[in-house]
């Protein structure tokens, strides 16, 4: 329960934004293909939560990892983060999102 309220490397969706615009960052969405198909960022990568543990990133990739509002994605970051991965979580996920969205 006290691992809950570890600190986690995070980044804000303005970093996001221009992490994305100069393709120094992979983004991985976790929400459900449902919630994704109804609108995301451009250039993501659907991987639902309960599939994240079979993904693997390319050595020297960081990734971000999105959801609705933080919390599934926290939960894929400390998955992702036990794999060895270099890996942030998007701060107030979808939600805090400002930029456009694709469907």
């Amino acid at each position: 329960m006290f691992n809950w309220f570890k600190k986690i490397d995070a980044i804000s969706t303005s970093d996001l934004s221009v992490a994305l615009k100069t393709k120094k960052m992979q983004l991985i969405d976790v929400r459900e293909t449902s919630e994704y198909a109804s609108g995301h960022i451009k250039g993501s990568r659907n991987i639902p939560l309960g599939q994240i543990s079979s993904f693997t990133a390319p050595k020297g990739v960081r990734v971000a990892v999105i959801c609705q509002s933080g919390m599934r994605s926290r939960r894929a970051y400390k998955i992702l983060k036990k794999k060895g991965l270099d890996v942030v979580n998007v701060n107030g996920g979808m939600m805090a999102w400002k930029g456009k969205m694709v469907n």
